[in-house]
């Protein structure tokens, strides 16, 4: 038994320490619980300093942390690390369908050798026509889970309720403030669902004019207008016939729309104009909106029989200011995308820069995020982004901020010390005064170095 366990082990570290391969494994939380000394070498680090760190604070644009969330593979992913690609491939571990974590490997080889042979197996490809045929459309939905990036909590259980909701066909409203990622969560319901093999359609009711939105949405017969073409137009609800129809901003759609809305989510079926019968149609729902409905319902400009029948399942994306531990990986994930289009190469943003963008409010949310990282890898004159590359307001912003904190600590100083004065050092007595805990006032005065006796 001994024996066979040292074999076990001494095939494990083969495996491990291959010349040519890198192994890395995390927890569900993207904590490193193991990474193979040429791994630890190739990126210069020492194995007792990287276990226990989260893996985007040792491997750059990695996505090990992802994949331990989301649970999905990715097999032969090209990986921009240490100045060159490298073939990474990411598995979870699940344990009785759970994640627990997942294992990672890349071949850090000079990759024109791995080029040549895939060069080889495409044009074997070709000579016999084994290439798999390729679709002639896709679904109409661009986005997964994959893309929406975060570590927080929300993130973690929002991801959860919409692989949750995806499988079933009922109604689902998005809330969010504008450029949180509205749109992700609904392409993603629909690529997990039963339909993601039919059409995914996106309406925007606040972008298409009032006197088209009705035909926009449900089509027309022919002759129904001047103008109509012949033969009618399908609307887009025919179009996503079988699939998912996304209408964005919802609030901004006109109540003589919202009654022909709630005939298809009740009765499933729609209206073209100029039509003499109703059409049945087969279509799952999804609404998103940035703006409070509730608010509409007082105002009288959206019905109450709509509102109740597209919240009965609600998803609500937080903006960034409430979720600032999502920041740097979202950064990251950006620098990676942006860098790997424009083909430029921008290392890591450094402690300084990552803490302005942290302090920022982002009133635009992740979209704001990510036109502000494409501007300053653009303007970047340097393999690194420093403040000066950022959006003078942030800097701004951020200097204001920190401002209002300095006055904050110096009033704090000043009452602290006048009461400790006051009661001749009786620490209880400052701290009941000022209605705050002893331990509390304690660490204040070592935080602002206020003596601690007479």
């Amino acid at each position: 038994m001994k024996l066979e366990t040292s074999f076990n082990d001494k095939i494990l570290e083969i495996i491990f320490e291959s010349s040519y391969y890198g192994t890395v494994i995390v927890d569900s939380d993207g904590n490193i619980k193991f990474m193979s000394k040429n791994y630890c070498a190739f990126l210069g680090k020492e194995q007792s300093q990287v276990v226990g760190q989260h893996v985007t604070d040792v491997i750059e644009n990695t996505r090990m942390h992802l994949v331990a969330q989301i649970g999905s593979k990715e097999i032969a992913d090209l990986q921009f690390l240490k100045g060159t690609f490298v073939i990474a491939n990411r598995i979870p571990i699940l344990e009785n369908g759970t994640i627990i974590g997942a294992i990672g490997t890349i071949i850090y080889r000079d990759l024109h050798e791995w080029k040549s042979m895939n060069d080889h197996i495409q044009d074997l490809l070709s000579e016999y026509n084994l290439y798999p045929p390729e679709p002639s459309k896709t679904n109409g939905a661009r986005y997964s889970l994959d893309d929406l990036i975060g570590i927080s909590s929300e993130i973690h259980n929002l991801k959860e309720k919409v692989m949750l909701l995806a499988k079933g066909n009922i109604s689902v409203l998005i809330r969010g403030e504008s450029g949180t990622g509205k749109e992700i969560i609904a392409h993603s319901i629909h690529q997990n669902s039963e339909r993601s093999d039919k059409p995914f359609i996106k309406v925007n009711c606040g972008a298409i004019p009032m006197d088209l939105l009705e035909s926009e949405l449900f089509g027309y017969e022919e002759g129904s207008f001047t103008g109509a073409k012949r033969g009618g137009k399908p609307g887009k609800f025919q179009i996503a016939d079988g699939g998912s129809i996304f209408l964005d901003e919802i609030g901004d759609m006109p109540q003589y729309l919202q009654v022909k809305l709630l005939r298809v989510l009740q009765e499933k079926e729609i209206e073209p104009v100029g039509a003499t019968e109703p059409k049945k149609i087969d279509v799952r729902v999804i609404a998103a909106t940035s703006r409070s409905l509730e608010e509409l319902l007082d105002e009288g400009t959206f019905r109450k029989d709509l509102y109740y029948r597209i919240n009965a399942v609600e998803l609500y994306i937080p903006p960034l200011r409430e979720r600032p531990e999502d920041i740097s990986v979202i950064v990251k994930h950006l620098l990676k995308k942006v860098t790997a289009r424009i083909n430029k190469r921008v290392v890591p943003i450094d402690s300084n820069v990552m803490s302005l963008l942290e302090q920022y409010n982002w009133p635009g949310n992740v979209r704001e995020l990510e036109n502000v990282i494409e501007a300053a890898v653009h303007l970047t004159n340097n393999d690194n982004i420093t403040a000066d590359d950022l959006p003078e307001y942030i800097v701004r912003a951020e200097a204001k901020e920190r401002g209002l904190k300095q006055i904050v600590e110096d009033t704090e100083i000043m009452v602290i010390e006048k009461h400790l004065k006051r009661f001749n050092f009786d620490k209880r007595k400052v701290a009941g005064v000022l209605g705050i805990g002893y331990s509390t006032l304690y660490e204040k005065m070592k935080k602002y170095g206020i003596k601690l006796y007479r």
